[in-house]
């Protein structure tokens, strides 16, 4: 399905009512799908006025990459079938559909306007740093050590060995990626920096493989640009997208991976403890201590 197929009558069949006229916008920097703002402004009063429809990647080397990672059958089946079992503020799923023989996806989404996205290379303030912990102990908290996630097969699965399926994906990812990495920082990194890196890509499986600990629902990529934060015109304090990589694992992973890129440096250094005791306070409510 392309933005193209998105038509009038496409959504009044599927939300269930009649939208009116449609027209188009498309937002976001996906890379792997493609995310288009639609207005609705006559449409019928119990559906909303726009929505955020997101569809398949358009080139080939994203729709290869999406179908080997899995990335459209996680999202789409996050959104309808995990979302619902945790508390973190994600949009609603109007509708969501994946197909797999030929890996199509659509999902229709409450659209977040006036919420604005984050900014990796910016950073965020401490107050929005301070949002963003206390809602992924929403995300952790409701399944903490829930056994019954070893039971979904379409997400990664921390097992606690070198050679769980997690650990096995990220080293494909780092021998893809290296060689750019190589190519374009080497001149910037010390001799001992370089040999550094060099060494993690074999480690990489016994490194992933060896966390300890309590597992739950993890979001994978926690970072500034997967948020929308409220603006003075309105918006949740922050609302969290971008569910490809959902897996079951260490909690930890996605607050050590937030705070360490998601302020800059002089920042994190003088916050991320306190970070650290929100987060924890917050998953207090779910009767969880650390």
């Amino acid at each position: 399905m392309l933005a193209e197929d998105v038509t009038s009558e496409w959504l009044s069949s599927t939300l269930g009512g009649d939208v009116g006229p449609i027209s188009q916008q498309r937002i976001g920097d996906g890379h792997i799908g493609v995310n288009v703002r639609v207005a609705m402004p006559e449409s019928e009063a119990s559906l909303p006025r726009s929505v955020v429809v997101k569809l398949p990647a358009t080139d080939e080397t994203s729709l290869t990459t999406a179908a080997m990672l899995r990335h459209y059958e996680r999202e789409t089946r996050f959104y309808t079938e995990l979302a619902s079992t945790v508390d973190m503020r994600v949009p609603a799923c109007l509708h969501g559909d994946w197909t797999p023989a030929t890996n199509a996806f659509v999902l229709v989404l409450e659209d977040m306007a006036p919420a604005t996205q984050g900014d990796q290379l910016t950073g965020c303030t401490l107050d929005q740093a301070r949002d963003a912990v206390r809602e992924l102990a929403k995300l952790h908290g409701p399944r903490w050590d829930d056994p019954s996630l070893y039971d979904i097969d379409w997400i990664e699965h921390d097992k606690g060995d070198a050679g769980d399926e997690a650990g096995a994906g990220l080293t494909m990812m780092w021998q893809m990626f290296f060689p750019g990495f190589a190519g374009t920082y080497r001149p910037h990194l010390s001799a001992d920096e370089f040999e550094l890196a060099e060494r993690f890509g074999g480690a990489i499986s016994t490194w992933r493989g060896g966390r300890s600990g309590p597992k739950t629902i993890t979001h994978g990529d926690y970072r500034l640009d997967n948020m929308l934060f409220a603006t003075p015109q309105g918006g949740p304090p922050v609302t969290v997208v971008d569910w490809q990589t959902p897996a079951h694992g260490s909690p930890i992973t996605d607050l050590s991976y937030f705070i360490g890129a998601g302020l800059l440096p002089d920042d994190r250094r003088a916050h991320e403890r306190d970070l650290v005791a929100v987060y924890l306070e917050a998953l207090g409510a779910y009767g969880i201590t650390l």
